[in-house]
């Protein structure tokens, strides 16, 4: 399935979600509400309320609660790419000039804050105190997970335990607090929602370990260069984590100099086949493999549906997509 087609289960309900989140950002403050207004012209592919509607028709029909969830999840990880922004120095997102770089930082962190605050007080208005447990553990696993990289990173010292520890608190904790959300919005039977939160862990895992090997294995830039992004900011992922394991002591320590003194482009192009010659993309592509088979026995608890197709091929999408 494309992924338009994955959607097409939640097509109307997608619509309906887009007037939710605007009117859940709205300020009666003039400035902020254009701002508020700009941000929802950063179409992004709405891959989380995708999962948390998905899920929730998956588990018995979406209701008013799964359209508060499914906003509050894009508020608080547009917060989140707001405040990534400033940090990184990014010009642009999604295709539009990025907050920082059309009204400058101060403002910008401000604005994440209320995004924040806003997705807070949605929950809190309507009593939707299990979405707040459930997203606040994410937001704790994914702060915590993000500091450990940076000094991970800083040291380049990651194994494949601290490397799985990570991207399951960074990334796999978010997808699975979509599908948690999605699930706790439609039903309270209790096997569903652990499977849920099985599926949506188990999925992150499998998007993230797709997109590391992307940087090795993805389309090269209009220059011919491999992309390389997590090597240049000495990211160490599994390609490179379990060729670095693997390769005789003097190749290893090699790969790690050129990380250590900033790979030029022919040095990132020397580690992309380091990482194909001592298994890396291989091994990495067989622990993808493994967290799809996982995630797709999750479903198994849910009753036949159209959503819950799209659920299965949601997993195919992420194994299977080159960008």
């Amino acid at each position: 399935m494309s992924f338009s087609e994955i959607k097409e289960p939640i097509k109307q309900e997608l619509e309906q979600f887009e007037e939710h989140f605007k009117g859940a950002i709205r300020s009666k403050v003039p400035f902020v509400d254009v701002i508020a207004r700009y941000i929802v012209k950063q179409k992004g592919k709405k891959i989380r309320p995708i999962l948390v509607m998905l899920t929730a028709q998956a588990c018995g029909g979406i209701n008013t609660s799964t359209y508060r969830g499914a906003s509050l999840v894009e508020i608080l990880h547009t917060a989140t790419l707001i405040h990534d922004d400033v940090v990184d120095d990014a010009d642009t997102r999604r295709g539009l000039a990025s907050i920082n770089a059309v009204w400058k930082n101060k403002i910008a962190v401000l604005m994440g804050d209320y995004m924040l605050a806003k997705g807070l007080l949605l929950s809190l208005d309507n009593d939707d105190f299990q979405f707040l447990k459930i997203i606040s553990d994410s937001v704790r696993r994914m702060s915590e997970a993000e500091i450990l990289q940076i000094k991970k990173s800083r040291d380049l010292d990651i194994d494949e335990a601290t490397y799985l520890k990570i991207i399951s608190d960074k990334t796999a904790s978010l997808i699975a607090t979509c599908t948690r959300i999605g699930a706790a919005s439609a039903t309270k039977e209790p096997v569903l929602l652990e499977r849920m939160k099985e599926y949506g862990e188990n999925l992150g895992m499998v998007f993230q370990i797709r997109d590391d090997l992307l940087d090795y294995t993805g389309r090269k830039s209009i220059t011919g260069k491999p992309t390389g992004l997590d090597v240049k900011e000495k990211k160490l992922t599994l390609p490179l984590i379990h060729s670095l394991a693997k390769a005789p002591n003097n190749r290893s320590k090699q790969a790690i100099k050129i990380i250590k003194n900033g790979a030029s482009n022919k040095e990132l192009q020397e580690l992309v086949n380091f990482a194909y010659e001592f298994g890396g993309i291989d091994y990495a592509t067989k622990k993808a493999e493994h967290y799809s088979s996982l995630a797709f026995k999750a479903l198994e608890a849910l009753p036949t549906s159209d959503a819950k197709e799209a659920l299965r091929e949601f997993v195919k999408f992420v194994m299977e997509r080159s960008k």
